[in-house]
């Protein structure tokens, strides 16, 4: 009986990994065993790879982005005053607004309908700090 002990060995690959190695299993003539044995990977996951390359999964990823940011001063700030949510938003309708997500801090973040979906997700994981 063979005890392994430690901690296990996980590769976390990079989009631009995985669309390079995926890019040599499509060169006319590769092996797609030898190319998966070469970078010491499964041809299962070099199969999902190639899948999600061709679904577009896997990149081109958009480049970072700032957003513009607003400071207020606190004289600025309220609290919200109305215990109901349905009402509360109902006072702030803005027409330009899609989402409003409320924080637990009381900080509201309201989005826009022309925010990207690639933007709306980068503030979102932002916001899960």
């Amino acid at each position: 009986m063979e005890i392994i002990t430690g901690i296990e060995r996980r590769r976390r690959w990079r989009p631009e990994e995985k669309l390079r190695i995926v890019a040599e299993t499509e060169v006319p003539g590769a092996c797609f065993a030898e190319v998966a044995k070469r970078h010491d990977v499964s041809r299962g996951l070099l199969w999902n790879w190639r899948r999600q390359a061709r679904r577009g999964a896997l990149g081109p990823y958009p480049t970072p982005a700032f957003l513009p940011v607003r400071v207020m001063g606190e004289s600025m700030l309220a609290p919200p005053a109305v215990s109901d949510p349905a009402r509360a938003s109902a006072k702030r309708h803005d027409p330009d607004c899609r989402i409003e997500v409320t924080l637990p801090n009381g900080t509201t973040v309201r989005i826009g309908q022309d925010v990207s979906l690639a933007m709306l997700r980068r503030v979102l994981t932002a916001l899960r700090v």
